[in-house]
């Protein structure tokens, strides 16, 4: 039987648009990991919560394996990637209404080097668009 892929890629961009369709804010709560790039400055216990409204963020997508986009953070652009399995949450900024997602402890089971190998097979990229990896 053929393995179905994760909900939650596709709860989180449901609950974006409805955030956007109610001109509401959504923010996510991600537990930072090794697969995260986010700016370390801003991390709290672990976790960072972060503002990805169209205001906040350029170039924002949401596929089935991360969020990746730019933000400035105190007047410096930022290339964000998130791995959708170190999302915990998305919700209104405004009304508190969202989504919690387990957060899957992939860590325990993969190498330093296979992590990073699957990091960078997971950063994409587009004629208008070139991430790259902030270490």
């Amino acid at each position: 039987m053929k393995t179905l892929p994760s909900t939650t890629p596709y709860l989180i961009r449901a609950i974006y648009d409805w955030c956007c369709d109610t001109s509401q804010t959504p923010y996510v709560s991600v537990r930072v990991s090794e697969l995260t790039t986010v700016p370390i400055e801003h991390i709290q216990d672990g976790e960072i919560v972060l503002n990805i409204g169209t205001g906040a963020t350029k170039d924002l997508r949401i596929d089935n394996e991360a969020i990746t986009f730019s933000a400035r953070f105190d007047s410096v652009s930022r290339e964000i990637y998130i791995a959708i399995s170190d999302v915990k949450g998305i919700f209104s900024r405004e009304s508190g209404q969202g989504l919690g997602f387990t957060v899957e402890e992939i860590m325990k089971q993969k190498s330093p080097n296979k992590i990073e190998k699957e990091r960078e097979e997971l950063v994409t990229t587009t004629p208008k668009q070139r991430l790259k990896i902030v270490k």
